[in-house]
This record gives C-alpha cells, sequence and structure tokens, in this order.
C-alpha cells in the first residue's frame, strides 16, 4: 500500500474512533437499547396499560439525556406534567364534556401551567396529555389515562435504568479541555497584539482589535462545559472512581473570566491609541517593545499552564518583563502616566498576573 491510501486509512480510522468516542454516540445507542426494552416489556404490564403499549418505548425515549440527573429531572417533570394534563381532562369529564370550546380551554390553561418556574423542560406535556385524553381517550378515558401514564412510567423507569447501568458519562474531560482551549485563546490574542506593536506602524495586524465578542463567547462555553461537568458526576456511581475537584475547575474559570476583562480592557485602549484619531503619539516608540515583551511573557505564562509542569520561571520572567515596562514608563516625561494607554495596558497585565498567582495559591 503506497503512503498516500495508507494515510486515507489512518485518517478515516481517526474520523470513525473519534465519532464512535463521542458522547452523542453513547447516548444514541443507550436510546435505542432502552426503546428496545420498553418495547419488549410494554406487553407484559398487566391490566388496561396492556392495550397501550406505544407509549413505553416514548417514556424511554424522553428520559433519554446526556447526564443522570438532567434524565432523572426531565423524567419527573414529565411524568409530573402527564398527571396534571389528565388531571385537567379528568376536569373537563367531570364538568362538562369534549367540544371545541373545553378543549380549547384546556389546552390554552395547560400552556400556561407548563410555563411555571417548577416545569422546566417536560412543561409542554401538560397540553399534550390533556388534548390526547380528551380526543384519543374519548369514551374511554379512564382506561386510556391509566394505560398512558403507567406505560409512560414503564419507558422512564427503563430508560433511567439503563443510563445508570450503561457507562453514565463523566464529562469530565470536556470541561478540562475547555479551560486550556480557552487558556490558549488568550496567549494567542496576548501574542498577536505583542506582535502588532512591533510591526510597521500603525499596524495593519488588527484582527486581535475586533475579538473581543469571541472572547465573551468563548468563556460562556466554557462556563456551560464546567457546569455540564459537574452535573455530571451527581448520582453518577462512576464519579467515585474518576474522582476530579470540580471546586477547582470553577475557580480556574473564575479566574480565566477576571483575566478576559482585563485582556479585553488593555484590547480596547490599544486600539483606541493606535487607530483612534489623534491618538497615535500615545504609544511611543522607545515603549512599544517593553510592551510587547511583556505582552509575550503574560501570554507564555498563560500557555504553560496547560502543560501541568511549573511556570515559576515563566512567572518571574513576566514579572521581570513587566518591571521593566513601569520603569521606562516612569523615564518618559512626554505625557503624564495617568494619562498614559501603556500605563493603562501595564496595569491590565499586572492584574492579569496577580490574578494567576492568587488562583495557584487557592488551589
Amino acid at each position: 500500500m503506497t503512503s498516500a491510501p495508507r494515510a486515507a486509512v489512518r485518517s478515516t480510522g481517526t474520523r470513525v474512533k473519534s465519532w464512535l468516542s463521542h458522547p452523542r454516540f453513547l447516548l444514541a445507542v443507550k436510546t435505542a437499547i432502552a426503546v428496545g426494552i420498553a418495547w419488549l416489556i410494554a406487553p407484559l404490564v398487566p391490566g388496561v396499560a396492556e392495550q397501550y403499549p406505544y407509549y413505553a418505548p416514548l417514556g424511554a425515549l424522553i428520559s433519554m439525556y446526556p447526564t443522570l440527573m438532567s434524565s432523572v429531572r426531565t423524567s419527573i417533570e414529565t411524568l409530573a406534567s402527564l398527571a396534571i394534563g389528565i388531571l385537567l381532562a379528568v376536569l373537563v369529564l367531570v364538568l362538562a364534556e369534549p367540544n371545541v370550546i373545553t378543549i380549547a380551554l384546556v389546552c390554552g390553561a395547560g400552556v400556561i401551567i407548563a410555563g411555571s418556574r417548577w416545569l422546566t423542560t417536560g412543561g409542554d406535556y401538560v397540553p399534550v396529555a390533556a388534548l390526547f385524553v380528551l380526543i384519543i381517550g374519548g369514551p374511554n378515558a379512564d382506561a386510556y389515562s391509566i394505560g398512558y401514564i403507567v406505560q409512560m412510567s414503564v419507558g422512564v423507569t427503563v430508560g433511567l435504568l439503563v443510563n445508570l447501568l450503561i457507562l453514565p458519562p463523566l464529562n469530565f474531560r470536556g470541561a478540562v479541555m475547555k479551560l486550556a482551549q480557552f487558556r490558549t485563546l488568550l496567549a494567542t490574542h496576548l501574542d498577536d497584539i505583542g506582535d502588532a506593536l512591533t510591526e510597521s506602524w500603525p499596524p495593519e495586524h488588527e484582527e486581535w482589535a475586533s475579538r473581543s465578542d469571541t472572547l465573551v463567547t468563548t468563556a460562556d462555553a466554557v462556563r456551560q462545559a464546567v457546569r455540564d461537568a459537574d452535573e455530571s458526576r451527581r448520582g453518577n456511581p462512576r464519579a467515585r472512581l474518576h474522582r476530579r475537584d470540580v471546586d477547582e475547575d470553577y475557580r480556574d474559570l473564575e479566574a480565566l473570566e477576571r483575566i478576559t476583562f482585563y485582556v479585553r480592557d488593555l484590547t480596547e485602549v490599544l486600539a483606541a491609541a493606535i487607530w483612534g484619531a489623534g491618538f497615535h503619539s500615545e504609544v511611543p516608540d522607545r515603549l512599544r517593545e517593553p510592551l510587547s515583551d511583556t505582552l509575550h511573557a503574560v501570554a507564555e505564562v498563560l500557555s504553560d499552564h496547560n502543560s501541568g509542569e511549573g511556570i515559576e520561571e515563566t512567572v518571574r520572567a513576566a514579572n521581570a518583563a513587566a518591571d521593566t515596562l513601569i520603569a521606562r514608563l516612569d523615564e518618559d516625561r512626554s505625557a503624564p502616566s495617568v494619562l498614559s494607554p501603556v500605563a493603562s495596558v501595564a496595569m491590565d497585565l499586572r492584574r492579569i498576573l496577580a490574578t494567576m498567582d492568587n488562583a495557584a495559591d487557592g488551589a
């Protein structure tokens, strides 16, 4: 086999392996198993519920979520919503009869109830259950209601057991990767600014100046990943074997969010100083190189944090670069330092180093 076909085979194998190891694939497999088991069990349920076996697979389907806690929460809320919807339909059957007005009123009431803060995910089943009982149940509404909620309960139970017994997912890896990618993004951003400062003036390299929204969006995605990791361990028996201090991940996230604030601030200050009308002179030539060196040094601290090794030497180098920058600022008499954008950026960089130092002390 030549090198090109061999590389294509390896590439295909890598993609297939990545696809098979994706959490969504595992969820799909578990859902298929749960639905199949529920369908096999449904005809064995005694009483009138035996007449409505198709609701058991539906119950299994709605109970399958990526984490155990989300599955439990959704399943409980869905069954509660079904019970409320059935109760609304029973009130119509007791007090009146199904017609265009009563059905419309019940569905409207169900939608209002579904929007309550107690039914966040399964609330939509309130009007659905009421409508099904009134229209499909008809004259056999009592038997239909019992069969409906019993078979849904059977399916939900099967789904929860499958989710519990077959590799209940832990999302620790996703949170760790997102945190590392976030640090890399922040480091790259600082490096880009540092490179721009040593280019021809004013810099042509300006992508960094419009990256503020990307930093915010990334921070939101990382926070969601940490929350998912936190939720995935709750009630999960695998969490006892694969222990992780998620509180530390939250501390890292909070530190990165503070750092993002400082990075966005220094980005806006420098962008205004470079391209703002009449402000080009506020970044003097003699300060660009030490400012660039400090930006690169702080970026290296963020990058080295992902390696998991000691970063004491990198931190010392960053502090030394910041000291040099401050010394150059003190020597500059062309403008008051309090009005200098370089002084503002230097303060932000000091705050970034202090934030990382405090985060390390709290770990």
